[in-house]
């Protein structure tokens, strides 16, 4: 596979990260404040699924990261230099 396309998964992957912690967040500020037992049961479910989806998703992103010590910021700025921004 090429590079382009490898950076280009990351990329979509840190973009479903910031989803998922996005998500997260709104539904960990409605835990616990329903009367209704069912719907806290449902919400901490939705919770929980959401943080597996996370976790899930941060391991295949490790998995895909260059070995050789390019960190994430490295890359980002090798792509704005090749743009010339």
């Amino acid at each position: 596979m090429s590079d382009d396309y490898d950076r280009g998964q990351r990329d979509g992957l840190r973009l479903a990260l910031g989803v998922l912690a996005a998500e997260e967040e709104k539904w960990s500020a409605l835990l616990g404040t329903s009367s209704s037992g069912r719907t806290n049961l449902a919400r901490a479910v939705r919770h929980k699924t959401l943080q597996v989806a996370q976790s899930r998703v941060q391991t295949v992103m490790n998995r895909l990261t260059p070995k050789d010590g390019v960190s994430a910021y490295a890359e980002i700025a090798s792509a704005l230099d090749r743009a010339g921004l």
